[in-house]
């Protein structure tokens, strides 16, 4: 089966890079599954998980809170501010970070205030959500 590089990128790290048969993410639009030589492709991407399916059929899993997408015939980058490896999700962190943040919202004053907070709750609901799915697997 062909192939393609993929690379996953956070404001901090590269997340993933490497060899990938098949690549699903949350696009603005809904899910955009990338195969190799899929056509040239600049997008936003959503809150959700990166699906990489490696050669050999196992697949690595990163939480992206948003970001952009470059897609080449044999490249797929993935920028985004923040990305999480699958396994390093932590549902109860994510948890307490969402509470505090729903307490914050309850305390803003002004509309960038609340749309700022708005954003992160959006962000960790996400992430917690992300976090539940890839545990059951």
């Amino acid at each position: 089966m062909a192939v393609m590089h993929v690379d996953v990128v956070s404001s901090e790290e590269s997340i993933f890079s490497g060899e990938a048969e098949f690549v699903v993410l949350p696009g603005e639009a809904g899910e955009l599954g990338i195969y190799p030589r899929h056509m040239p492709l600049i997008t936003r991407i959503k809150h959700g998980v990166v699906r990489i399916r490696l050669p050999g059929g196992e697949e690595e899993h990163v939480f992206v809170a948003g970001g952009i997408l470059e897609v080449q015939p044999h490249v797929v980058t993935v920028l985004s501010d923040t990305a999480i490896r699958g396994h390093d999700l932590d549902e109860a962190k994510t948890s307490e970070a969402l509470k505090r943040a729903e307490t914050s919202r309850t305390n803003a004053r002004g509309r960038l205030e609340i749309a700022k907070v708005e954003g992160e709750i959006a962000m960790l609901t996400a992430q917690r959500v992300a976090a539940i799915r890839l545990r059951k697997r």
